[in-house]
């Protein structure tokens, strides 16, 4: 007999129905999950092993045309003196959306926005991206990372705070290349940890995302123009796109863009219309990214 045919029979016998029927629990009995925590039986937290929780921030912004992200010198060991992505431990009191708002608010000065509030100046999309936790990932104790995504426009120099002895924006295909990152002349190094993984893992996450989502708009200012649009398409897809093309596709996108009413002249050459993000989320049609 089947599981689904053994729980429908338990189901007809007025049986808990949220598993199959054990045999060696009792002919017709059912195991349910929840035995495992109801057996009336002390909690001993020593019978499982301790284990920490981080969040470590996969943080994109456009610069210079260019998909950047945020990386940190590690000024203290494990890895001491590799370059990193920003985290931290989880603190006793916060959930995990907490403590991703705050290491992005102390390692950026941004603020987490609600997708649902309008636009703020100083706000990033936040979002969580992965969780992480192969045994050996860092060499201290165990440890579960929940990585998260922020992306956010064009943004100043970094400061660096905790443990981190300098901070900076990178572009990501420099900081991902085989013989790992340096800079001003230092040996290269892989990133630490496993960060490699998970910033690959998050930039795959924003060009995936952008094709069906509104979620490109997250790198531009509250008010930005078409073209200024298409750079960050361009640099987080790492292809050079139409403009014509492009134009007619995202004005032509239900609630995608709404035109505020004014104009810039920030990028040159003659006025070019403002507009602002729509209400729309998802995108339909969606904007495929071009096979490279």
């Amino acid at each position: 007999m089947s599981w689904e045919a053994e729980r429908r029979e338990a189901g007809t016998r007025g049986s808990d129905r949220r598993g199959p029927v054990i045999g060696a629990a009792g002919e017709g009995s059912v195991y349910r999950q929840a035995d495992d925590y109801d057996r009336r039986m002390p909690y001993d937290p020593s019978a499982f092993p301790p284990f920490a929780v981080t969040v470590d921030l996969v943080v994109l912004t456009v610069r210079r045309h260019a998909l950047c992200a945020l990386a940190v010198r590690r000024g203290e060991s494990p890895f001491q003196g590799r370059w990193a992505l920003p985290g931290g431990f989880v603190r006793a009191d916060e959930d995990l959306g907490q403590a991703a708002a705050r290491e992005l608010a102390e390692e950026t000065g941004l603020r987490a926005h609600d997708p649902d509030a309008p636009a703020q100046d100083n706000g990033a999309h936040l979002e969580q991206l992965a969780t992480y936790g192969d045994p050996k990932r860092d060499p201290r104790m165990r440890v579960v990372s929940v990585a998260h995504l922020a992306l956010a426009p064009d943004l100043p120099a970094p400061r660096a705070g905790g443990d981190a002895n300098s901070a900076r924006w990178a572009p990501v295909e420099e900081l991902l290349q085989q013989g790992g990152y340096g800079r001003d002349g230092e040996q290269a190094a892989p990133l630490a940890f496993d960060h490699a993984q998970i910033l690959s893992d998050g930039v795959e996450r924003a060009r995936s995302k952008i094709e069906y989502s509104s979620l490109a708009t997250a790198f531009c200012p509250t008010e930005f123009t078409v073209g200024e649009l298409r750079r960050v398409y361009e640099a987080v897809w790492g292809v050079a796109l139409d403009p014509r093309n492009f134009h007619r596709k995202v004005t032509g996108t239900p609630g995608f863009l709404v035109p505020t009413g004014g104009t810039t002249t920030r990028q040159g050459g003659r006025p070019a219309q403002l507009f602002r993000a729509g209400g729309a989320t998802l995108l339909n049609p969606p904007m495929l990214r071009p096979e490279v």
